[in-house]
């Protein structure tokens, strides 16, 4: 029996085929019917075939995994194709043959096809991998609610606990790449020993993605240099993160700088951004340095709370994030309680007593009183 599992998600790939060779291991203990095969070294195709026709002295089945198939020369792509066609391989019962593949996204819109796959016998190969005879499985990149559900199935396997919220924060630092993801789920998970893990943790203890990506294109649209910003936006898109994702750390990052710029404005040094800004160290470092090169304007402000929508938008989809903040009213002050005398003699002093009543949330600096 063949299977064929392909696609650009290593992660998953990978995960697959390791359970596939745990369940094989769990049932034959011997390890003498399991062998890789690496088909960019010479001679893997012969060896292959020597392992699967070859009699076992051991009443088990014979697991082969054959890797780096689309890297063997045009001559081993059609010997393997015609062996598969040849000796029933999809069929029996005997033997299980795992080809695990890796594909790059095709980026030239003028091929039509998905994935990035040379002419001739690689190509003719993946359509024998991908037929109805073939226990075929696709394994793309993941995002959105499908990530998120990942992320919490991932905290659970290992014994923790975590929300959407939290799993959506973990999401915007580290990105949609699941080596990095699992990695970082193992160090919170083991922090919080069986805790539930909470956005506080993951804002404290993960570095976040925003300061190698989704800087590296503000900065170029800062630049105005469009060529740049579209360089960085097509390499998120290579990876697969989905549009909708990109555009929510734009509009994440955009907040981030109107809370910072208007601090700024208002003052505030850097030192105290800290105390004032609930942001990650790294991230108020880089979006205080990107501040100076942005400015904002609304023709709204009024005093009491406020918020601006940040949104980015194209054709197809749509994403706003909102910066919240409250603008104090002018300083107002008020006489009360004036006391003085009806009559004063001449050349003697008198009392005016009164009282400065604060009539605005804002403190009223520098006053002086004079008659």
């Amino acid at each position: 029996m063949l299977f064929f599992f392909y696609g650009p998600d290593s992660f998953r790939v990978k995960r697959k085929v390791d359970a596939i060779i745990a369940g094989y291991k769990a049932k034959h203990k011997s390890g003498m019917n399991f062998r890789y095969f690496d088909f960019s070294q010479t001679g893997e195709l012969d060896e292959l075939k020597n392992f699967l026709g070859a009699f076992s002295m051991f009443q088990e089945k014979k697991l082969a995994v054959v890797e780096n198939i689309f890297e063997a020369d045009e001559d081993i792509l059609a010997g393997f194709a015609e062996y598969l066609k040849k000796e029933g391989v999809f069929k029996t019962a005997e033997s299980f043959l795992v080809v695990p593949q890796l594909l790059e996204l095709n980026n030239d819109k003028k091929k039509k096809q998905k994935y990035s796959i040379k002419e001739g016998g690689a190509k003719n190969l993946f359509s024998l991998l991908t037929s109805k005879e073939s226990q075929s499985e696709e394994f793309e990149f993941i995002s959105g609610a499908k990530l998120e559900q990942w992320i919490k199935k991932e905290v659970e396997r290992i014994g923790g606990k975590i929300d959407l919220n939290a799993a959506r924060k973990l999401i915007e630092f580290a990105g949609a790449d699941l080596w990095r993801l699992q990695n970082e789920i193992g160090k919170l998970a083991a922090y919080k020993n069986g805790e539930a893990i909470t956005e506080g943790d993951i804002e404290e203890m993960v570095e976040s993605k925003i300061e190698t990506d989704i800087f590296k294109m503000i900065d170029a649209l800062a630049a105005r240099n469009k060529i740049l910003a579209f360089k960085h936006l097509h390499r998120h898109l290579a990876r697969g993160e989905s549009e909708i994702y990109i555009l929510t750390m734009l509009a994440y990052q955009f907040r981030n700088l109107i809370l910072v710029k208007s601090e700024v404005e208002g003052g505030s040094q850097f030192g105290a951004l800290a105390k004032k800004i609930k942001m990650h160290p790294f991230v108020l470092r880089k979006t205080f340095d990107q501040s100076k090169n942005f400015s904002f304007e609304t023709s709204t402000l009024k005093a009491g709370a406020n918020e601006i929508p940040v949104t980015l938008n194209n054709k197809v989809v749509s994403k706003a994030n909102y910066v919240r903040y409250s603008i104090n009213d002018e300083p107002k002050i008020e006489i009360e309680e004036l006391k003085f005398p009806e009559n004063a003699s001449y050349s003697k002093n008198f009392t005016v007593v009164f009282t400065l009543a604060k009539k605005s949330k804002s403190n009223p600096k520098n006053v002086f009183a004079s008659f």
